[in-house]
């Protein structure tokens, strides 16, 4: 992981490399030019030393010639031994264009030690006026010597005043290079400070703004940051924090959805409940009477009408008992005999009800008073407005897991719009005349969906003038155990 405190460092690195660079070159020119001119002052001065010396030998030749000791003799040898240093010095000046001057500048200095020497040996073999002669020679040798001296500085002046014409021209090149180099670095080095400074901040805008959506509740936003650093590992902890935040609201939704449709049913039952007892006044009594009223008739032998009244008595008390717990489809067929017996009582022969039933699919469960209300509906719109009736056909067949009840009619159909409503259940039902039980198709459907917590149960084919058919997809396995999770919470 490329830390922050490792990038600070490689910017720190990369200054002093920069800065360490600058300073060796700089120093590299500054030296090679001190050490030309070093070696060009080196060369005036040895040959300023050589016309020193040459007179320095001269004194102490003289000084030696008036009065004659060993300690001006020492004198004489070391003045003498330093002029031919610097004979050895200047013999290394030697170059094309001072090669004829420095050859004859170096024979003079020889003459002149030669000189001295016999001047001094002359004087020891008693010889004064000999010895006077070679000092004169001496003496004028000197002479020669220290205005060579000038001649050479001349010369070297000459030689070199285009090199320290040069000199001044790189000298005034390498300020230019120094400023073209400043700025080329100031540049190099502003830019890299700016992706540098990019690395560092532009992870934390984003993460910045990924706080923001947060706390705008767009917890949908995946947060994405570029980099390998430590703002990179917090950004994918706050995406991780994002992601169980989603979740738990999520989840909060979901069991308040759940809990909401859990309180529609119960209100739903209650409703259908209310609804059922408030259309009926003290039920016992009026079974009672329905029954007295049955064995009645057929004790004065009118049959059909006790068959029916025994039928109204065991309808109306099946929808008092049967909304609050599920019932088996086997029962609901039961009942819904009842009621199409009642039906054709009153229709005759306008309502015919054709029944084709797979007895092995009668025990799925579903909850109670769900065909009834469906035929209801297809009595009322399909056979009630028709002067010749109608006809409804009942069908349960085996769908592999699931067992499929149609209900289909001939009658006058329905709009798409009224269709929506009811799959989409936005609209109760308000049934006409008076014929309904208190249960409508859309709470039908409602009541089917939340009883096996899932939406596609039912299914509605309708065309305007060309019947309506209802199919049910009832799942033989209900998925009991989120049922009772979800009652119990």
């Amino acid at each position: 992981m490329n830390t922050i405190q490792k990038k600070i460092w490689l910017l720190v690195a990369i200054v002093v490399f920069i800065m360490a660079a600058i300073w060796v070159t700089l120093t590299y020119y500054n030296q090679k030019m001190q050490d030309q001119y070093n070696h060009i002052l080196q060369r005036y001065l040895q040959m300023n030393d050589a016309s020193a010396y040459s007179q320095q030998l001269v004194i102490s030749l003289n000084n030696y010639i008036q009065a004659p000791s060993s300690s001006k003799l020492a004198n004489l040898e070391t003045d003498r031994h330093r002029l031919l240093e610097a004979r050895q010095h200047i013999e290394g000046l030697r170059n094309s264009g001072n090669y004829f001057t420095l050859t004859n500048y170096l024979n003079l200095i020889d003459s002149l030690a030669d000189s001295s020497d016999r001047s001094v040996r002359f004087l020891n073999d008693k010889n004064r006026e000999e010895a006077l002669n070679d000092f004169s020679d001496a003496t004028r040798l000197s002479t020669y010597i220290s205005e060579m001296t000038l001649t050479l500085m001349d010369t070297e002046l000459k030689t070199y005043d285009q090199f320290y014409r040069g000199i001044i021209g790189q000298s005034a090149e390498l300020k230019k290079l120094g400023i073209w180099m400043l700025a080329l670095i100031t540049v190099l080095l502003l830019l890299f400070t700016y992706w540098f400074s990019l690395s560092i901040t532009r992870p934390i805008q984003k993460l910045t703004q990924a706080a923001r959506n947060l706390s705008r509740g767009q917890f949908d936003v995946q947060i994405e940051v570029p980099a390998n650093d430590e703002i990179s590992f917090l950004a994918k902890t706050f995406d991780r924090m994002r992601i169980n935040i989603n979740n738990l609201i999520s989840e909060i939704q979901q069991k308040a959805q759940l809990e909401s449709e859990l309180q529609t049913n119960k209100l739903l039952l209650q409703e259908s409940q209310l609804r059922s007892l408030q259309s009926q006044i003290n039920p016992h009594f009026l079974f009672n009477t329905l029954d007295t009223l049955s064995k009645k008739a057929y004790l004065e032998g009118s049959e059909e009408t006790s068959d029916l009244l025994a039928s109204v008595a065991r309808l109306l008390r099946y929808n008092l008992k049967r909304l609050d717990r599920p019932v088996t489809l086997y029962e609901e067929v039961k009942v819904l005999r009842e009621y199409v017996a009642i039906q054709q009582s009153r229709f005759t022969e306008r309502l015919r009800f054709v029944q084709d039933i797979d007895e092995s699919c009668l025990a799925v469960q579903l909850p109670g008073l769900t065909l009834q209300p469906i035929i209801e509906n297809a009595v009322i719109h399909a056979v009630e407005p028709l002067e010749d009736g109608g006809t409804i056909s009942f069908r349960i067949r085996d769908g592999g897991s699931k067992v499929i009840v149609e209900i289909e009619d001939q009658g006058l159909g329905m709009a798409q719009d009224r269709i929506r409503q009811i799959v989409e259940e936005r609209e109760p039902d308000r049934q006409q005349d008076g014929h309904s039980t208190g249960i409508g198709f859309s709470n039908v459907v409602r009541r089917l969906r939340l009883f096996y917590n899932r939406s596609d149960v039912i299914e509605i084919r309708s065309t305007e003038g060309s019947g309506t058919s209802v199919i049910l997809s009832l799942p033989k396995v209900r998925e009991a155990e989120s049922y009772a999770k979800a009652v119990n919470r």
